[in-house]
């Protein structure tokens, strides 16, 4: 199971802004996601995420504007290579200029009209629980597609 990093990127006061990006190669490819990434040999998924982040869109986030939501497993059992566990986290705060990458091109949208359907369909589940705040504990599992959620489970931690 590959070990990765997820960060949504959140703006305003209250918060009303979420950054995501759109995949521009590989895995999830066209979709729309948070920033993030694999964890390295050696790294921690805190350093993986701040490194990830600043390499796919210019941003800078500091390990105390992190804060971490949860964990998430996606199982894709007709792909197993796809498996992954997943450190989510949120920030607030960061530095730099936002620039698109070889990877992603990062577009702000309002929290109230995020385009869910661009989006892997597990998120509908579960990112409007990490946006209202709370800590979560997930299993995915998608079907023959690679596509369709067929079973999750979902944990407020």
């Amino acid at each position: 199971m590959i070990e990765a990093t997820l960060c949504f990127i959140l703006d305003g006061s209250p918060l009303d802004r979420i950054l995501l990006g759109r995949k521009k190669r590989g895995f999830g490819e066209g979709k729309l996601n948070g920033f993030g990434g694999k964890v390295l040999e050696g790294e921690t998924p805190l350093r993986t995420i701040r490194r990830e982040v600043e390499e796919e869109c210019g941003l800078k986030i500091s390990a105390d504007s992190l804060r971490p939501m949860g964990t998430i497993d996606f199982f894709f059992p007709f792909e197993r290579s796809f498996d992954h566990h997943v450190h989510v986290f949120v920030a607030t705060a960061w530095d730099g200029e936002l620039r698109e990458s070889e990877e992603m091109a990062p577009v702000w949208y309002a929290i109230r009209d995020i385009p869910i359907e661009e989006m892997w369909a597990d998120d509908a589940y579960w990112l409007p629980l990490v946006l209202a705040g709370r800590r979560i504990e997930a299993e995915f599992t998608f079907g023959e597609d690679n596509e369709t959620v067929v079973d999750f489970s979902i944990r407020e931690s």
